[in-house]
């Protein structure tokens, strides 16, 4: 199917990072030279946010944390014992939610935490196949040095999803709600998907295997290993019955291309919202896969009022 550098940057986050970054020069933010130093929400001691009812700026301090021998970028603003983790799209560093997690702080007096997964922004690169679980353990292993075992509302883009469910039904008394956001979810991987999904990416996967250095293919090559295993057995996990959510889903999809997948895609949503009467079916309008770019405001209404039904 065709698709425009932007589409493919989308299908990126939502596949699990298997479609190319590469398309065309600045097509990437996410793994490109375009994050720089100077950009970065770490790149000076602390980045500025209005704490509610604060006469100063609250700091984004950037916290190093280790898990089994490699280390992850952690960026804390530090609020009231209540907590809400920006988990990014594939391929995304912490900077997806720059202008969210500010916000999100001045709105609710949270601490707010964002980071980089294994392999992106400040945190090490850690060879293998990308699999959901060890992303788990990166983030809850994160979390708990930092001393946060519960009250925790989760925010979860694109591939960020699987690492949501997985901690949901690993951990569920972590988390007192979630958002979604475009999210991979369980009901999409099916049987008659994932062949799909691999045929269509396989010519990316290739082109990328000429230059495995390159941050962004290496991140291709990692997740495209053991794809189809892996995503039957996300088709598989149950997101627990005690942990609300909310389902926001882009209009456009990842797929504005092939409707057949898109409807599909959001046929997931709809079913997985479907499943408990805690759960919440959001449509984004108007929006493609990128809506924390597109629609903050949107993103930013789903998260305060989560927080605010569980506080």
């Amino acid at each position: 199917m065709s698709r425009t550098p932007r589409m493919r940057r989308s299908t990126y986050r939502a596949l699990s990072s298997l479609a190319l970054l590469t398309l065309a020069a600045g097509a990437v933010t996410a793994c490109g030279d375009n994050d720089s130093a100077s950009n970065h929400p770490a790149s000076s001691s602390a980045t500025s946010s209005a704490s509610p009812g604060a006469g100063k700026a609250a700091e984004a301090k950037l916290r190093m944390v280790d898990n089994g021998g490699h280390r992850l970028a952690f960026y804390v603003t530090r609020g009231s014992g209540s907590t809400i983790v920006l988990d990014s799209g594939g391929g995304e560093y912490s900077t997806q939610w720059k202008d969210i997690a500010p916000k999100l702080h001045a709105a609710t007096g949270a601490t707010v935490i964002t980071y980089d997964r294994a392999g992106l922004g400040k945190s090490d690169v850690v060879p293998g196949p990308w699999k959901a679980e060890s992303a788990v353990s990166d983030l809850t292993a994160g979390l708990k040095q930092l001393g946060i075992t519960k009250d925790v509302t989760l925010v979860s883009h694109s591939q960020a999803g699987e690492i949501a469910n997985y901690l949901a039904k690993d951990d569920p008394e972590m988390l007192s709600g979630a958002v979604l956001v475009d999210a991979n979810l369980p009901q999409f991987f099916t049987d008659e998907e994932i062949p799909r999904l691999v045929a269509a990416t396989q010519p990316e996967v290739d082109a990328a295997k000429k230059a495995p250095e390159k941050p962004e293919n290496r991140q291709l090559i990692s997740t495209a290993e053991g794809f189809a295993a892996a995503h039957e057995a996300f088709h598989e996990v149950t997101w627990p019955d005690s942990v609300p959510a909310t389902v926001l889903v882009s209009e456009k999809t990842p797929f504005a291309g092939s409707p057949e997948d898109a409807r599909r895609w959001r046929d997931a949503a709809a079913s997985f919202a479907q499943e408990a009467p805690n759960r919440t079916l959001v449509t984004a309008e108007g929006t493609s896969h990128e809506v924390p770019t597109e629609r903050p405001d949107v993103v930013l209404k789903a998260v305060e009022a989560m927080f605010a039904a569980r506080h």
